[in-house]
């Protein structure tokens, strides 16, 4: 129960977040997208050296 409620606060201070700052909400996600594919094309990079 306990933790059903922690991770409801957790949504719901999202979408406050990003109703207030909408533009610095996408700056984070543009971010974490750049630094996933960046981890992906390294991860790529490694196994296919290893061919």
């Amino acid at each position: 129960m306990k933790k059903k409620v922690l991770v409801w606060l957790a949504v719901a201070f999202v979408i406050f977040y990003v109703v207030q700052s909408p533009e610095e909400s996408a700056d984070i996600v543009r971010s974490a997208g750049e630094a996933l594919g960046s981890a992906a094309q390294s991860l790529a990079t490694f196994v296919g050296s290893l061919a």
